[in-house]
C-alpha cells in the first residue's frame, strides 16, 4: 500500500501535461466542425471532407507549438473550406501571441491574408462591400484582436519572470552586504588580535630571550626561559592560524575540537557510506592551517559524494612526501543518481578552493571515469604570499559567490571537464544576475507589457477605423441620394427622369419587395440604405425613408 500511494503521488510528467492539454484543445476546436459535419443534410463527400478538417486541425494543433504561424494560417485557410473553422481562429490566433517570440512574422501573415482575401474577393469574386467588410471584422477581431491579447499574456508572464528574478537578485545582494558586513567585522575581530595579542606575545618572547641569554641567572632559570620562549613562539604560530581561520568566509565552527581525518571518515562510514581511508601514517602529524585544510577537503568532498553519488564506493587517499601533503577523495558512478534538492551554484568547492590556496596549496576537482575526484595538493609550509594575504587587514580575498550549498555541477570543473566559475543561473544557461542587470529586465519588462497592453486594445479599434475609411468610400459610390434629392423626387414621375444615383445600396436584412429600390443618405460607417423607391410601370408609387 504504501508503494502503491507513493506512485499515484508522483507528480504528472510535463511531456504528459501537454499531450493532453493538446489531446483537449484539439478536442474543443474540431466540436463545431465535428457536429456540423454530423449533422444533416450531408452534402456531397461530406465524409472525405469531415475527416479532412479533423486532419487539418489535428496537424495545427500537434506543431502548433513549434510552429505557432503556420498552424494558424493552415486554420485560416481551412476556413475557405468550412465556414466553422471560424471558431478555432480565435484559439490559435490566441497561442501564435503566447508561442511567438517575435510579432513581425505573425503580424506579416496577417497583413499577406489581408491583401490575398481583398484581391480575392473584390477582384476576382466580385464581392459586395458588405460582405468584404464582414470578412475583414472577422480577421480582426477574430484574428488579430485574440494574438494581441496572446501577445499581452506573454508580456505579462515575462513581466513576473523578470520580477522574480529581480527579487532573487536583490535578495542575493542583501545576503551579500549581511555576509560582507560579517566578515568586515570578522576581519576587524582578527586584526585587533593581530595587534594587541601578537605584539604582547612578541615581547614576552623578546624578554624569555633575553632571560634565556643572561649569564648571571642558574641553568634551571635559563632553561625555563628557554622554554617560556619556545611555548611563546608557538603560540604566536597558533595564533596566526587562528586569525587565518578568523578572516575566512567560512568558519571552521562545523569542525568538532581535534577531530582527524579517521574519525571524519569513520562518522561517515556510520551514517552509511561505503568510505575506505588510505592514509599515510606520517600525515596524522600536520601544522594546524594545514590539517585544517586536509579535514575541510575530505568533508566537503565526502559530503558531495553523499548527496550526488548516494550508493557508490569512495576512496580517500592522504600521504604525505616531499615537503607536501597530498589529499583525494574519489568516488564511483551513482548507481541509482544524486539525491533530490535543489540546483548546486558550485559555491561549496570554491570556497574549497579558497580555503586551499590559503593555506598555499591548489585543488582539482572534475568528473573521472564516470565518478567524480577531488584532489589537493598543500605544502607543510605556507608560503609567504599566502600568508602575507592572510595578514591583510580586510582578510582574504573572498571568493565570488556567496551563500550556502556545496555540490559538483558548476564547482571547479564542468561536467564536460570545462573551467567553471560557479556563476551560472539555475538552468545553466548564462551568468548569474547582477541587482542592476535584474532591474534593467524588470523595467524592460515592465515597458513591454504596458506596450502589449496598449497595443491590444488600441489596434483594433485603429484598425477597424482604418476598414471603415476603406469600406466608406467603396459602399457609397455612386450610391449616395442626399435628403435634398430626395425631397425633390415627385410621385408618379418616369424614373429615368428622376436623374437617380448610378448605383442601389444593398437593401436591408428583411429583403426587398418587388420593383422598389434602395439608396444610402452616405450615413457613416455602414453607409446603410436610407431611401426606399417603388415603382410600377417605370413610374415611381412610392417613397420613403427607412428606420435606422
Amino acid at each position: 500500500m504504501g508503494s502503491l500511494a507513493a506512485v499515484e503521488a508522483q507528480p504528472t510528467p510535463p511531456a504528459v501535461r501537454r499531450r493532453a492539454g493538446d489531446l483537449l484543445l484539439w478536442a474543443v476546436v474540431a466540436a463545431p466542425v465535428a457536429y456540423a459535419g454530423l449533422t444533416p443534410p450531408w452534402p456531397r463527400h461530406a465524409v472525405p471532407l469531415l475527416v479532412g478538417s479533423l486532419a487539418l486541425l489535428g496537424l495545427a494543433v500537434a506543431f502548433g507549438r513549434r510552429w505557432p504561424l503556420a498552424a494558424l494560417l493552415a486554420v485560416v485557410l481551412g476556413s475557405l473550406v468550412d465556414g466553422n473553422f471560424v471558431f478555432a481562429i480565435p484559439v490559435f490566433s490566441y497561442l501564435a501571441g503566447r508561442r511567438s517570440a517575435g510579432a513581425g512574422r505573425v503580424a506579416a501573415g496577417f497583413a499577406a491574408v489581408a491583401v490575398a482575401g481583398t484581391a480575392v474577393n473584390l477582384g476576382l469574386l466580385g464581392t459586395n462591400p458588405a460582405t468584404w467588410f464582414l470578412l475583414a471584422s472577422v480577421l480582426l477581431f477574430a484574428g488579430v484582436f485574440p494574438w494581441l491579447l496572446g501577445r499581452l499574456r506573454r508580456q505579462q508572464r515575462a513581466l513576473a519572470e523578470a520580477g522574480a528574478r529581480h527579487a532573487e537578485a536583490e535578495e542575493r545582494e542583501r545576503r551579500a552586504a549581511v555576509e560582507r558586513v560579517r566578515l568586515r567585522e570578522r576581519a576587524r575581530i582578527a586584526q585587533d588580535m593581530h595587534d594587541s595579542l601578537g605584539h604582547d606575545l612578541s615581547l614576552i618572547a623578546l624578554r624569555a630571550a633575553a632571560l634565556e641569554l643572561a649569564t648571571d641567572l642558574p641553568p634551571a632559570h635559563r632553561a625555563a626561559a628557554g622554554e617560556l620562549r619556545a611555548s611563546v613562539a608557538t603560540a604566536t604560530e597558533r595564533l596566526h592560524d587562528i586569525i587565518g581561520v578568523l578572516r575566512e568566509e567560512r568558519s571552521g565552527s562545523l569542525r568538532p575540537a581535534g577531530e582527524s581525518v579517521a574519525e571524519l571518515v569513520d562518522g561517515a562510514r556510520d551514517a552509511g557510506l561505503s568510505v575506505e581511508l588510505r592514509s599515510d601514517p606520517a600525515a596524522g602529524d600536520l601544522p594546524p592551517l594545514v590539517a585544517h585544510a586536509v579535514h575541510r577537503v575530505v568533508r566537503e568532498a565526502l559530503t558531495n559524494a553523499a548527496r550526488y553519488a548516494p550508493g557508490a564506493p569512495v576512496t580517500v587517499t592522504v600521504d604525505r612526501a616531499g615537503g607536501e601533503v597530498a589529499v583525494s577523495v574519489v568516488n564511483g558512478p551513482a548507481p541509482n543518481g544524486p539525491l533530490p534538492g535543489p540546483a548546486s551554484h558550485g559555491s561549496g568547492l570554491l570556497a574549497l578552493r579558497e580555503r586551499v590556496r590559503l593555506a598555499g596549496g591548489t585543488l582539482d576537482a572534475g568528473p573521472r571515469g564516470g565518478g567524480f575526484a577531488v584532489a589537493a595538493h598543500l605544502p607543510l609550509t605556507a608560503p609567504a604570499a599566502a600568508a602575507d594575504e592572510a595578514d591583510r587587514p580586510d582578510g582574504p580575498a573572498l571568493p565570488t559567490v556567496a551563500g550556502p550549498g556545496t555540490g559538483r555541477a558548476g564547482g571547479l570543473t564542468s561536467a564536460a571537464g570545462e573551467p567553471d566559475d560557479g556563476l551560472r543561473d539555475g538552468d545553466g544557461t548564462g551568468p548569474a544576475d547582477r541587482p542592476g542587470d535584474a532591474a534593467r529586465r524588470l523595467r524592460e519588462a515592465r515597458r513591454r507589457a504596458r506596450r502589449s497592453l496598449l497595443v491590444a486594445f488600441g489596434a483594433p479599434a485603429g484598425l477597424a477605423l482604418v476598414l471603415a475609411l476603406v469600406y466608406y468610400p467603396l459602399a457609397t459610390a455612386g450610391a449616395v441620394l442626399d435628403r435634398s434629392g430626395y425631397e425633390r423626387l415627385r410621385l408618379g414621375e418616369e424614373r429615368d427622369a428622376l436623374g437617380l444615383p448610378r448605383r442601389q445600396a444593398d437593401p436591408p436584412a428583411g429583403g426587398a419587395p418587388a420593383g422598389c429600390e434602395f439608396y444610402t443618405d452616405g450615413n457613416f460607417p455602414f453607409a446603410e440604405p436610407t431611401w426606399r423607391l417603388c415603382f410600377a410601370d417605370g413610374r415611381l408609387v412610392s417613397k420613403e425613408k427607412i428606420a435606422q
